[in-house]
């Protein structure tokens, strides 16, 4: 309902019934300035409230002639624990047409669709109020505390920390590295952070190169030179293979097979990893700088589809922190890297060889070496009209890989993988995105050689889209070529 009244305007208030929530708001009010004036029933009450210098007056507030008491009040609180009278209140005050902006208490989800479909403009539960209040100090505390134990852990360093991210990093991944390696060095802590595979998607070496961020391979360092280990969003590579203890974990998935570690600290009820590094800079009261601003921002925003996929209020509430710090200019430039070569050659080769059931598109891209171009193939042929659902997959290093993108709000594509390879093949990903490794040799039976490429192509190809269009649960009388 609009009123016509702002908020700035407001600044007279009738408070009908006065209990200690009643009571309380008055207090509130009264010491900010306002002028306030109070209904009640309860004698007792308002004789009490008297002697505390507020103005209050005897009254039952179904009373219709209530609604001549208030006709001069800008704000009219109904706030009694009686939520049968604050209804009648409510329709009492908008069948005299009276234009107050309304609040009234409620006591459950119910009363509060009643209240509102009467005239209220706001409506509060105190229940749930106070118990929004406890999980925010719950959060608060439990954040102080878990900042607490990771700054002891960094700081029982004696040299180095290694940062551990998952094979083939992303954004979210590098970003939440380059965030723990920030904190650490703010406490005087040398710290690498160690990946596994290649840097391979144009956007993640778009990403690395803007942002000056140093990565190490894995392969030219022995984990038993550093004092502290930490993995950071490492859950997602699948099995965690270490042949050393682990001091820190931090991430978003939950590891099938848990690490133990000194401090942990995973949150499947977030999105993205970046978010949960940007909750212990604000914690630990660190002056964040614009690189790792911008980075984690990124990592945000990668990880949640711009906001468009299984967002939570936690991450939107790192990211408009870090929105100020961050340079925008570069962001730009890490969204819009230039395409290589290999990866139009893929993406011609996919749409070449594309196979349509339905709204669901299935593609060979045969040999590749650059892994990343099949998820960049995948996210371009979601483009194609009638187009809901993507996979595009190819062989290399004796592997076949998998990308697979869907808009479709009825599928999770990370799960039709799992359906489809759960046997044989490793799967990661979101509803949206997710790919999955699958041996050659277990898949074919047949080993890689320049001989047998035009077979094993074949062989891949028939049993991959069986596998996928039944995963999908398309009938193959829907098929058509990609004409």
């Amino acid at each position: 309902m609009s009123t016509g009244i702002t908020m700035a305007s407001m600044s007279t208030y009738a408070i009908l019934g006065c209990g200690s929530v009643g009571h309380a708001v008055a207090e509130e009010l009264v010491g900010e300035g306002k002028d306030v004036f109070i209904l009640d029933k309860d004698e007792g009450r308002v004789e009490a409230l008297r002697d505390q210098d507020l103005d209050a007056r005897t009254a039952d507030i179904r009373d219709k002639t209530v609604v001549q008491e208030v006709e001069n009040s800008d704000v009219v609180l109904i706030l009694s624990s009686d939520v049968e009278a604050n209804k009648d209140a409510v329709r009492n005050l908008r069948e005299s047409e009276g234009e107050q902006f309304i609040v009234a208490r409620a006591s459950d989800p119910v009363s509060a669709d009643e209240l509102t479909e009467l005239g209220a403009d706001v409506v509060i539960n105190p229940s749930a109020v106070i118990a929004n209040s406890a999980l925010r100090a719950l959060e608060t505390g439990e954040l102080e505390y878990k900042a607490s134990g990771l700054a002891e852990v960094i700081d029982s360093t004696k040299e180095r920390m290694a940062i551990l991210i998952h094979r083939s990093p992303d954004p979210d991944s590098i970003a939440s590295a380059a965030a723990l390696k920030s904190i650490a060095e703010s406490r005087e802590v040398e710290t690498d952070i160690v990946y596994e595979g290649e840097i391979g998607h144009q956007e993640n070496r778009a990403f690395v190169n803007l942002f000056g961020i140093d990565l190490v391979s894995r392969e030219t360092v022995d984990l038993d030179d550093y004092d502290t280990v930490a993995l950071v969003d490492y859950a997602s590579a699948g099995e965690i293979e270490m042949d050393r203890s682990v001091d820190i974990v931090i991430d978003h998935y939950e590891q099938e097979n848990g690490v133990d570690a000194v401090f942990s600290d995973v949150r499947p009820n977030v999105s993205a990893t970046s978010t949960i590094l940007t909750k212990y800079i604000q914690e630990l009261d660190l002056k964040v700088d614009q690189e790792v601003a911008t980075a984690l921002l990124y990592g945000i925003r990668a990880e949640t589809l711009d906001f468009k996929r299984e967002t939570t209020p936690a991450d939107l509430t790192a990211a408009a922190y870090l929105y100020p710090f961050a340079d925008h200019d570069t962001l730009e430039q890490v969204e819009s890297p230039s395409m290589s070569p290999e990866t139009l050659d893929v993406l011609a080769e996919a749409i070449l060889n594309r196979e349509v059931k339905g709204s669901h598109l299935i593609s060979n891209a045969g040999f590749i070496r650059d892994r990343d171009a099949l998820s960049q193939a995948a996210q371009h042929l979601l483009n194609l009209g009638g187009i809901t659902t993507t996979a595009v997959f190819a062989i290399a290093d004796d592997t076949i890989h998998l990308a697979a993108r869907s808009k479709d709000i009825r599928m999770n594509i990370a799960n039709v993988l799992e359906d489809a390879f759960d046997d044989i093949g490793e799967a990661a990903g979101h509803s949206t995105d997710a790919t999955v490794e699958i041996p050659l040799g277990i898949f074919t039976g047949i080993e890689t050689s320049e001989d047998n490429r035009e077979l094993l192509v074949s062989l891949t190809e028939e049993a991959v889209k069986r596998k996928l269009f039944e995963a999908m649960g398309v009938e193959s009388s829907e098929s058509s070529n990609g004409s």
